[in-house]
């Protein structure tokens, strides 16, 4: 089946997408958008997550059919041209990039997070970001980048 996407603002197809096929592998293995990241695939750890017609969701768990005719934002889609996005720039910031492997899924959820809620306080921010999990920081760098992007948003 071919599935239509409007992906980070450009309109892209995926041609002999078979039914079980999860959006996370159309967008990775047929769109060459490597951002969104295959950990669990049972959306546990939200390293694959993306905006799904504007919520965040688990690419892993969402069927590739079920996304047609959305709009997808991936990681890659928040930077313009070289010019990272504040929240990206604060995670390099602030050192909460370590393995680079849970970084996309968190800066799409920080990303998400600050969009409603410009200054969250820190309950906030870890509701939000309580489907992503780190193996590596130990959480502080990346409230710290949190703290950072939101400070730089005012």
């Amino acid at each position: 089946m071919r599935v239509n996407l409007t992906v980070n603002g450009e309109a892209l197809k995926a041609d002999d997408v078979w039914p079980g096929e999860s959006l996370l592998y159309v967008l990775r293995e047929r769109l060459g958008l490597p951002g969104a990241k295959n950990a669990c695939e049972q959306g546990e750890c939200g390293s694959c997550t993306v905006l799904l017609d504007g919520l965040t969701s688990c690419a892993c768990l969402v069927a590739a059919g079920q996304a047609q005719g959305s709009a997808v934002v991936t990681v890659e889609g928040l930077s313009e041209g070289d010019a990272l996005h504040p929240v990206q720039q604060a995670f390099i910031d602030a050192g909460a990039v370590q393995c680079g492997f849970c970084t996309p899924g968190l800066v799409v959820a920080v990303w998400d997070l600050l969009r409603a809620t410009p200054h969250p306080s820190d309950p906030q921010i870890r509701e939000a970001l309580a489907g992503n999990l780190c193996r590596c920081t130990g959480y502080e760098k990346i409230l710290e980048a949190v703290r950072l992007a939101a400070g730089r948003a005012t």
